[in-house]
C-alpha cells in the first residue's frame, strides 16, 4: 500500500516536471518580443483611457504609435501638445501642434425658447428617448435633456442646467476627448477650436427645417435666412439644408454675423462686451401648443 502511494507521488512529480519543461520550451519558442518603447510611451500618457484618441486605452494608443511610421494619425486630446511632444521625443518623430479644442453644445432650445408639446415618462436616456420619438418639443433636432453626455464624461466637464434644460460645458475641464459627441444621439455636440484667448463664434442650432417651421418650434432657431452668409467678410459661413455653419478656421471673430442674426442663433463666447444686435426681421409669433403626456415602459 505504501509502495503504491510512493510510486503515485513519483509518477505525478515526474509528469509535472516533464509538462513544465514542455511549457517552458513552448513559451520560449513562441515568445513575442515587445518593443520597450511601448512602456515608455504609456508612461507619459495621461492614463485617462477615455478613447478620445480612437483607441481602447492609453496602452493601445502607445502600441499603435510605436508601430506607426509617424504621428500624423495619432493624437491624444487629453494630454494635448505637451504629451505628444514627449511621445515624439521617445519615438524620434516630429509632431505637428494642434489647436486646443473644446466641446460645444449647438442647441438654443432652452425651456423658454422651446415650448413643450408633451412629457416623456420613461427611462431617462437620450438614446432610448431618441429611439422612441422625436422629443418633448416641436423641434426634432434639439437636445433631449436626459444627460447621456454627462454620464459618459470622465472629467466632470459637462452638466445639465436645470433652468435651461441644456448641457453646459466647463471649458476649463473639457479635454475634447469626444465622448459626449459620440453619446449624443441628436449630434448637437461638436468639437471646435477653442479660439484665440478662448474667443469663439458658432451657430448654436442644427435644425434643418424651413425657417417658419424651425421658428415655430424654437424662438432661437436658425431660420436659414442667409443674413450671416451675406454679412461675413471672410467667407466663413455656409448655408446648407436651411441651417448656417461657421468654419472656425476661416472665422476672424469680427462678430458681424452675431449682430445681424434675427433669432440670436449665433453665439459669441467669452467676449468682454456684447455685440450690438441689428434685427432685420421681426420675430415670429410662437403659439404655445397643447401639452400632452407620453408614457413608456421603463
Amino acid at each position: 500500500m505504501i509502495a503504491t502511494i510512493v510510486w503515485t507521488i513519483v509518477i505525478i512529480t515526474v509528469l509535472g516536471l516533464v509538462l513544465a519543461a514542455i511549457l517552458y520550451f513552448i513559451a520560449k519558442r513562441f515568445k513575442v518580443e515587445e518593443d520597450p518603447r511601448i512602456d515608455e510611451v504609456e508612461a507619459v500618457m495621461p492614463g485617462a483611457n477615455c478613447g478620445g484618441c480612437g483607441f481602447a486605452g492609453c496602452r493601445a494608443f502607445a502600441e499603435a504609435a510605436v508601430k506607426a511610421p509617424n504621428l500624423d494619425n495619432n493624437y491624444c486630446p487629453v494630454g494635448g501638445n505637451p504629451v505628444m511632444q514627449k511621445v515624439a521625443a521617445i519615438l524620434g518623430y516630429e509632431v505637428k501642434e494642434k489647436l486646443p479644442m473644446v466641446a460645444v453644445v449647438r442647441c438654443n432650445g432652452t425651456c423658454e425658447n422651446r415650448p413643450r408639446t408633451n412629457y416623456y415618462d420613461g427611462l431617462k436616456s437620450c438614446k432610448v428617448k431618441a429611439a422612441l420619438y422625436t422629443g418633448d418639443t416641436g423641434c426634432s433636432f434639439g437636445c433631449l435633456g436626459c444627460g447621456d453626455c454627462v454620464s459618459v464624461c470622465k472629467f466632470d466637464a459637462i452638466s445639465m442646467d436645470p433652468d435651461t434644460g441644456l448641457p453646459v460645458v466647463d471649458e476649463t475641464k473639457c479635454t475634447a476627448c469626444g465622448a459626449c459627441v459620440k453619446a449624443c444621439p441628436k449630434g448637437i455636440i461638436e468639437l471646435r477650436n477653442k479660439g484665440p484667448r478662448n474667443l469663439r463664434v458658432f451657430v448654436s442650432c442644427i435644425n434643418k427645417d424651413k425657417g417658419a417651421v424651425a421658428r415655430k418650434a424654437c424662438k432661437a432657431a436658425c431660420i436659414g435666412c442667409g443674413l450671416c452668409v451675406k454679412t461675413c467678410p471672410h467667407d466663413a459661413i455656409t448655408l446648407v439644408d436651411n441651417v448656417a455653419y461657421i468654419d472656425y478656421e476661416k472665422c476672424k471673430l469680427c462678430r458681424k454675423c452675431v449682430a445681424v442674426c434675427p433669432t440670436g442663433a449665433i453665439h459669441d463666447v467669452n467676449f468682454p462686451k456684447p455685440v450690438e444686435r441689428v434685427s432685420k426681421q421681426k420675430p415670429a409669433v410662437v403659439k404655445t401648443p397643447v401639452e400632452k403626456t407620453v408614457k413608456t415602459e421603463a
